[in-house]
């Protein structure tokens, strides 16, 4: 339980004036005049105000040295009074730039210095020192306890942006994975639906195609959601949740089925010597496959679509290239048709250059000077990239 810091503040000065009060009642042994109501009445407002010091340093620190000088000027223990000084002092330090803390640390080794010049019998040389050493000391603490404040209030405030950039950087994950889940399945729900609708009273049985089609992509749609939902409920090992695989190139011609079902010709060529790939690697490649057909099917429903996978030495390579169809014989731009939506640069295809950028590869994004759409991906496949690949797979 955490105490309040007004009650440790009234702690502490309720022991300083129980010593207070003590030293006084000894000030006759010690050879000095026995306080009377006008010195417990300084005793006490030199030691109580202490409580507020937190809240007010500076005037605390000013009064307390009056009430000091006041009392030691009625020919008084200086002794009796010392804590309530030095720790409002030392408060100032803590809490207050150096320039105030200077003017404080002259009116309290002054007033040290005026005791002894008032007190007979006093060694000036003596009380001379005392009033430096013990000024100089109670500074090196307040200092050291102000650095340290500062240094925790930075640390706190780092903590918090680093926690800020974190959750930044989640929802854009969480954002990108959702686009890809839910917009590939969605598109061609989207349009077996019109199909199903156009002939589902002259063509029964491709109606019943489009519906299972439709069945089968809305049931991975909800199966790829659960998994991403599990993955963000619990601290699992990334890449698995409930059991369910993250996509990877074993699903690739899944997915490229359901695409052709969709309507969309979709020729998929893989050259190369297959090999095992870290399964971030392979998820990102999978993501970037999906969201181009995506684009294809959404953008430019008609044309012919070519896919192919190379694994090279060092590196894998995926392209996604699309036949021109309309707009004058030229592929149609996805990032711009969404421009014309208001959505610039199309949250696919800003998710398809960060997935890249994630695992140290390329990708280049446009028309082809042929004619239609290309989407072109390098990602390495070195043992840092591999090791990299595995470490921020989902």
């Amino acid at each position: 339980m955490r105490i309040h810091p007004l009650v440790v503040d009234g702690l502490i000065t309720a022991a300083q004036t129980t010593v207070a009060v003590l030293l006084g009642r000894e000030s006759a042994a010690q050879g000095w005049p026995a306080p009377d109501a006008l010195a417990w009445v300084l005793v006490a407002l030199a030691n109580l105000p202490t409580v507020l010091r937190n809240r007010a340093p500076v005037p605390v620190c000013v009064g307390v040295l009056a009430v000091f000088a006041a009392y030691t000027t009625l020919g008084h223990w200086p002794v009796v009074n010392s804590l309530g000084p030095m720790l409002a002092f030392y408060t100032v330090a803590a809490l207050r730039p150096a320039r105030t803390t200077a003017v404080c640390a002259a009116l309290l080794a002054g007033s040290w210095i005026y005791a002894g010049l008032v007190t007979e019998g006093s060694s000036m040389a003596s009380v001379v020192a005392q009033s430096l050493a013990y000024t100089l000391v109670l500074w090196w603490f307040g200092h050291a306890a102000r650095r340290t404040a500062e240094l925790t209030r930075q640390l706190k405030a780092e903590q918090a942006e680093r926690a800020r950039r974190e959750v930044a950087e989640e929802r854009v994950r969480i954002a990108r994975e959702l686009h890809d889940v839910v917009a590939h399945h969605m598109a061609v729900i989207n349009v077996q639906a019109g199909l199903a609708r156009f002939v589902f009273t002259s063509d029964a049985r491709t109606a019943r195609e489009a519906l299972d089609t439709i069945a089968g992509a809305s049931g991975e749609a909800l199966a790829e959601l659960r998994r991403m939902l599990g993955l963000l409920r619990a601290d699992v090992v990334q890449g698995a949740a409930d059991g369910a695989p993250a996509p990877g190139l074993g699903q690739l011609a899944d997915m490229v089925e359901r695409v052709r079902a969709g309507g969309v010709p979709v020729d998929l060529r893989i050259t190369g010597a297959p090999r095992p790939l870290p399964p971030g690697v392979q998820l990102c490649l999978y993501r970037v496959v999906q969201e181009a057909l995506t684009n294809v099917l959404k953008h430019a429903p008609g044309a012919r679509a070519r896919v192919e996978l190379a694994y090279r030495a060092g590196e894998m390579t995926a392209s996604v290239t699309n036949e021109a169809t309309t707009d004058a014989g030229k592929g149609v731009n996805p990032a711009r048709k969404q421009e014309r939506g208001g959505q610039a640069g199309g949250h696919g295809l800003i998710g398809m250059r960060e997935r890249a950028k994630l695992y140290g590869g390329s990708i280049v994004v446009g028309p082809r000077s042929e004619g239609g759409f290309g989407v072109h991906l390098t990602l390495p496949t070195s043992a840092q990239s591999a090791r990299r690949g595995d470490a921020v797979a989902e």
